[in-house]
């Protein structure tokens, strides 16, 4: 690790700051739902879906323990987490990436997440609430989990957002077939013959979830202090070396064994809305559980119809729009806004906004994008149009688009292996959509988008000066001579058509003599 690090005295740290639990309780009633009643395991996935609102389970399973779900599936949850506006959270993101991070370590005395510490037989995955999430799924899952190891080249830590599903009391199972740091990590330890240690947070600040989604060239631990923005609470795992985040709800420590990709895991809910397959990977052990007296259970919505509403659609949507808008930063000048619809998965649609000072500015963003963003449709709009407004963007795509001119199409392109509609090809195509005005018609008059008069222009004695002015639309000429009405001022304008009234091209009102 690089950043500062110190030792300091829990008494010099709000460790509930940044605590989950707190983050919950500030949450305004049309972004939480609270649960007071006792709800079965098997119902709490059916009241997730599809629900803008997270949810508060106060008695939940048998042991009424509290579950909380789908913290983070709205932007403005977590704008909130941010404290900024909602179209302003990925900027937030690239200024706090700047910020000096700082480790706080603490000892487990002093750590709220080693509170209680379960070992043996007693960290048992089993007591936990964990819930079935889809119809098809092949166990219940732990979901809502931030994965910490050390990367034995460096020292440095990795960390990412890994399911786990039940196997038995200190066994899961775990998905690590994608291309990854900690793939790379756990391959090269298990051809040694080596176990890998890995640390499992669940229940966390919506900042550290969006922490571990992100791919930045640092620490990863270190990065979740530069999001916060403020020094970040660790202690050591108590079965291994492995530093975790102090202020968590809970700790599941562990390894992966040295056997490698031995046993099924799956079919699971997707994070595009599909099912994953059965596929074979390496198996996970406890070796302990840690946590709060009081701690609060995660759970993440992932998979469904209504991808808009779940934790790691909106997670993935804003690590798509942090690496556009440092893609737009390198080859546009007035990069305006930028969007990653939620709906589509966070990853399969982006939209971003220009203003454009040179001819094939628009064009050149639309490449740059398909080519350094891993996302399948892409959409470049002027900034006139709102790009988080649907019905705009369909506006723009009806009226602005010409599939012969305007479609940009690249093949033969990695894509996400999730991606249904590759039919199980390892390549695809990707296609861009320049919805803006070509820079040589962009001033055209007829092009301007019509709004209700607003009456702009200064008075005049008589309409005759107004006219003599120079040449006025109607709505100039109302203003002109403070009509309210303008049935009168076509009657007067009607006196003027012996003396010389004209119209131009755009349709104002003058006089040739």
């Amino acid at each position: 690790m690089t950043a500062n690090t110190t030792t300091q005295s829990a008494a010099a740290l709000d460790l509930d700051r940044f605590r989950l639990k707190n983050f919950v309780e500030g949450l305004s009633a049309d972004e939480l739902e609270i649960r007071e009643e006792k709800v079965d395991l098997a119902d709490v996935a059916a009241i997730l879906q599809n629900n803008p609102k997270a949810v508060w389970f106060k008695n939940a399973g048998p042991e009424g323990q509290q579950l909380i779900g789908n913290v983070v599936g709205s932007r403005s949850r977590l704008a909130k987490a941010f404290g900024v506006p909602a179209g302003d959270v990925a900027l937030e993101m690239r200024r706090r990436l700047s910020l000096k991070p700082e480790l706080v370590k603490l000892s487990g005395d002093e750590a709220p997440v080693q509170q209680v510490v379960l070992s043996g037989t007693d960290a048992d995955l089993l007591k936990l609430p964990v819930h079935v999430q889809h119809a098809l799924d092949g166990a219940p899952y732990i979901s809502a989990t931030i994965d910490y190891t050390i990367d034995p080249k460096d020292g440095r830590y990795n960390c990412g957002m890994r399911r786990l599903m039940l196997r038995g009391p200190q066994e899961a199972g775990v998905d690590l077939i994608a291309p990854s740091d900690l793939r790379v990590m756990y391959m090269a330890a298990s051809e040694r013959g080596e176990r890998l240690n890995v640390a499992y947070v669940v229940g966390c600040h919506p900042i550290d979830m969006v922490s571990a989604t992100m791919k930045e060239p640092v620490d990863e631990l270190e990065l979740i202090s530069s999001l916060r923005g403020a020094p970040l609470p660790v202690v050591k795992c108590v079965t291994s070396d492995i530093m975790v985040p102090a202020d968590a709800e809970m700790v599941i420590e562990g390894y992966f064994d040295e056997r490698g990709y031995v046993e099924k895991e799956g079919p699971y809910g997707e994070y595009l809305g599909y099912y994953g397959v059965v596929k074979t990977n390496p198996v996970f052990h406890v070796t302990a559980i840690t946590h709060r007296r009081d701690a609060l259970f995660q759970t993440a919505t992932i998979s469904g119809n209504r991808m808009d509403f779940t934790d790691t659609s909106n997670l993935e949507a804003l690590r798509m729009e942090m690496n556009v808008w440092k893609t737009l930063r390198d080859v546009v000048r007035q990069p305006v806004a930028v969007y990653a619809p939620v709906a589509a998965g966070g990853s399969m649609s982006m939209r971003f906004s220009i203003r454009q000072t040179y001819p094939g500015e628009a064009r050149s963003a639309l490449y740059a994008v398909l080519g350094a963003v891993g996302v399948k449709n892409v959409f470049v709009v002027d900034p006139d149009i709102d790009i988080f407004d649907d019905s705009q963007m369909e506006w723009a795509f009806g009226t602005r688009f010409q599939a012969d001119r305007d479609l940009v199409i690249a093949t033969g392109v990695r894509l996400s292996p999730l991606d249904p509609s590759l039919h199980g090809s390892r390549s695809g195509a990707k296609a861009g959509y320049d919805l803006t005005w070509p820079m040589q018609h962009a001033q055209s008059w007829e092009l301007v988008t019509p709004q209700a008069p607003s009456y702009p222009g200064r008075r005049f004695p008589s309409l005759e000066a107004a006219l003599k002015d120079g040449a006025k639309h109607f709505e100039e000429l109302m203003a002109a001579v403070g009509s309210r009405d303008g049935r009168e001022v076509v009657r007067e304008l009607d006196t003027f058509r012996s003396k010389g009234l004209e119209r131009d091209e755009r349709g104002r009102y003058y006089l040739l003599r």
